[in-house]
């Protein structure tokens, strides 16, 4: 093995990391984070565009919010999703990337 010093995450850290990219794992999921780098939507605007459930669709931004790759914003009575953060947006960006190069 090469004498070069490797800088590999601590455990907890490459969990957490295993953790992220298996949410990046679900198609309904990513079709949400690729309808969001958009901009903002509420459920039903979602919904209608992505073909799912306001219910199926509210399920997975639950899961896409408690892995802080979404957030919400609250007008009145409705919520408007987008993307967490511009890391998101790399994240996407890069992997659509990487499957589309020949």
């Amino acid at each position: 093995m090469n004498s070069k010093s490797i800088n590999l995450p601590e455990t907890d850290k490459l969990y957490d990391l295993a953790e992220l990219f298996k949410i990046f794992g679900d198609e309904s999921r990513l079709k949400i984070l690729f309808v969001l780098g958009d901009g903002e939507l509420c459920v039903d605007e979602l919904s209608e565009v992505v073909g799912m459930s306001q219910s199926a669709v509210s399920h997975q931004l639950r899961i896409l919010k408690g892995s802080r790759l979404v957030k919400g914003r609250r007008d009145g009575k409705r919520i408007y999703y987008s993307l967490a953060d511009d890391h998101v947006h790399s994240i996407i960006a890069q992997g659509r990337e990487h499957v589309e190069e020949e």
